[in-house]
Formats: C-alpha cells, sequence, structure tokens
C-alpha cells in the first residue's frame, strides 16, 4: 500500500518503551505544534538507524521550532530489544515504541526484509519518515528500500519551516495512474505506447 499526502494515516497503537502507548502521545493532533513526526527504524542491529535517531534525539528542540510537536520512532523489535535500543543508543527524549506488526508495516507502505545475517531479526521493516499534518493527514513522507539514504534532519527542518511560513501545502496527492488515465481519456489513443496519432 502506498500512503498519498492529505490521506489519514493508519491508527498506531503500541507499546511504548518505559510504558504508555503511542495514543498517549496524541500523534497526528497538532499535540505541542501543528506536525507529528514518526519515524520507523529497521532496529537494534542497525548502526545506520542508531546515527538518525541518536541525531534526532538531540535535535528535538529543533524540532519543535520547526513546528513538531511530537516525535516517536517505532520498530517490529520486541520489548527486550526495543529496551536495549533507548538504552545503549542513549535516547534519553525520545519516545520509542516496539511491536509494529508486518501487516501494519506494511498498511504504512514500508519494505519487508528477511534476515541475512546474525544479530538481525528474523524479518524486519526497512526505514520510513512520515510528516502527519494537525489533521491525521499524511503531509509529506520518505520511505527506503534499505538503510541508506535517509532524508538529512536539517533539510526536513528547513522544509518544515517553509511550508509553515509560505503555507505550502501537502503535494504528491495526486496518483499518476488517474493522471494518465484522464489523460489518454482526452487525448483517444494518439499518445499510448507503440501507437501513432495515425493510427
Amino acid at each position: 500500500m502506498t500512503l498519498v499526502p492529505t490521506q489519514q494515516v493508519p491508527a498506531l497503537d503500541l507499546p511504548l518503551n518505559g510504558g504508555g502507548s503511542t495514543t498517549d502521545l496524541n500523534l497526528g493532533t497538532g499535540a505541542d505544534g501543528r506536525f507529528t513526526m514518526v519515524v520507523f527504524y529497521r532496529g537494534l542491529h542497525c548502526p545506520v538507524c542508531r546515527k538518525q535517531l541518536g541525531e534526532i534525539n538531540r535535535r528535538l528542540d529543533d524540532l519543535a521550532e520547526a513546528g513538531v510537536g511530537r516525535v516517536v520512532a517505532i520498530s517490529m523489535e520486541d520489548e527486550a530489544r526495543s529496551a536495549s535500543v533507548s538504552e545503549e543508543w542513549k535516547l534519553d527524549k525520545l519516545s520509542v515504541a516496539h511491536g509494529l506488526t508486518e501487516a501494519d508495516a506494511r498498511e504504512w507502505g514500508l519494505f519487508i526484509s528477511h534476515s541475512i545475517k546474525d544479530g538481525e531479526p528474523e524479518v524486519f521493516s526497512e526505514p520510513g519518515m512520515f510528516i502527519l499534518d494537525s489533521d491525521g493527514s499524511l503531509f509529506w513522507s520518505a520511505v527506503a528500500t534499505m538503510p541508506f539514504g535517509r532524508p538529512p534532519l536539517d533539510e526536513v527542518i528547513a522544509g518544515l519551516q517553509f511550508a509553515q511560513s509560505d503555507g505550502y501545502p501537502a503535494r504528491g496527492n495526486h496518483r499518476a495512474s488517474a493522471t494518465l488515465m484522464r489523460g489518454r481519456e482526452g487525448l483517444g489513443t494518439s499518445l499510448l505506447p507503440g501507437r501513432s496519432s495515425a493510427e
């Protein structure tokens, strides 16, 4: 499944390290700031995740200044491994949730991988970052098929600041297939692959 900007995101009700649940965070409600940041990470085995979440943990104040009121990191890890993430990675400010199911990961449009080496869980989601607007809809997202190529936090912060100051709306909410079909309806077969306008 691919989530589309302005669409309501799937509900999350997952346990948090240290107690409580993601429901307690009031994600996507504009609590403490217009935006919510949901970061899906691979797990304890992933050094790129450790670097990313460590930076987010250190820069929660910068995110708040950009309008991000709530931030949560989520994985398919079990409770014990997730607790080790918070402790070993020194995530003392960032809310960390665990227990995401494969079905829920797919509902968010995440890619799924299977273990290829020791230390990896048997099944885990690849990374994704989602910014929710205050009405619970998707504002922006980036999803990856492997650990590399995550959005630099400085660019995310700058983009959200710009979006607020300039009233920039969510983009990308028109599916390409629908646009293509509308174009085909208006143009007949003249631009279909393998056909010429003379046909």
